[in-house]
């Protein structure tokens, strides 16, 4: 069954599309989001203004105005009201407003591991290719962006990296109950300097802090040398629900897939415990991050 932009239960069903570390292209768009600029753009032009005129009567760029109507990215409330009174008060867009769908910056194939770690109590996350998104500062994960093909509008750039550093507040021992967090990433990826050496510098600035802040977060590195290892099929996203239900997530290029089958998990639930005994321990990990960040 294929992701339904409109589905905005947490219930995830199986679907196809997918990536959740943050490399890929532009976000599908909902019905209701190509529906509600259909209405934009009707308004506009029944009141006779071209798309820079009504950008300039509600302070938003002629860009941002071009992906409202074409469906692309949702309007805030503030773009609603600025816009009512110059389109006839007609009331339209407040009323369709509360109808619009979709996680803002987030590709439609990734929305229903989105649901899922809002409320999961284990999360589970090995890495191969790049720093996982939970992880990444501003600056790593606008690098990542622009590294890979198609470059995005610098509007969409924005509202990806918005969208992917607010998922980081799930990581906070605030909340009730706290998630338990386990990531292995393969020491490749630090020593890549992604982006740069200042870049690289300040993400391992934040690994460092977040590993001393938030012990809810277990932190693993694979090492560059490894004989044996059960992660050659790649990337592994487990996440335990409350009611203690397990679902996984895979992906690759341009798609992934929301895996609900208990035997599926169990494979990948092995997988993840092999490679749990095959990385560094927690704090033979955080010596090598420390000594990766005293070489910058």
């Amino acid at each position: 069954m294929h992701d339904n932009a409109e589905d905005e239960s947490d219930e995830p069903r199986v679907g196809c599309g997918g990536n959740g570390s943050g490399v890929g292209g532009e976000p599908t768009p909902s019905d209701s989001l190509r529906t509600f600029g259909a209405v934009v753009q009707a308004l506009r032009e029944h009141a006779g203004l071209s798309r820079e005129e009504f950008a300039d009567l509600v302070r938003f760029s002629k860009h941002t105005v071009a992906s409202i109507e074409q469906g692309r990215r949702m309007a805030d409330r503030q773009f609603v009201e600025r816009a009512e009174p110059v389109l006839g008060d007609t009331g339209a867009l407040r009323r369709a407003m509360p109808h619009v769908s979709r996680q803002a910056g987030l590709a439609s194939w990734f929305r229903q591991w989105a649901r899922l770690e809002r409320t999961a109590i284990s999360l589970y996350t090995y890495e191969c290719r790049l720093l996982p998104g939970l992880l990444q500062t501003e600056a790593y994960a606008r690098a990542v962006s622009l590294d890979v093909p198609p470059v995005p509008h610098p509007d969409e750039l924005e509202e990806r990296i918005t969208a992917r550093l607010a998922r980081q507040d799930l990581m906070a021992v605030t909340r009730k109950p706290p998630t338990a967090f386990s990531f292995i990433v393969e020491q490749a990826i630090l020593e890549r300097e992604t982006g740069g050496e200042a870049v690289t510098r300040e993400l391992f600035d934040r690994l460092l802090e977040l590993i001393d802040r938030n012990w809810n977060v277990e932190f693993q590195i694979m090492p560059r040398r490894q004989a044996s290892h059960a992660g050659l099929d790649g990337p592994i996203m487990l996440a335990e629900t409350p009611d203690h239900r397990w679902f996984a997530y895979s992906e690759g290029q341009q798609n992934g897939r929301l895996i609900a089958d208990a035997k599926e998990i169990s494979l990948l639930q092995q997988r993840y415990a092999k490679l749990r005994s095959q990385a560094m321990p927690p704090e033979e990990s955080l010596g090598l991050l420390k000594r990766l960040r005293g070489t910058l």
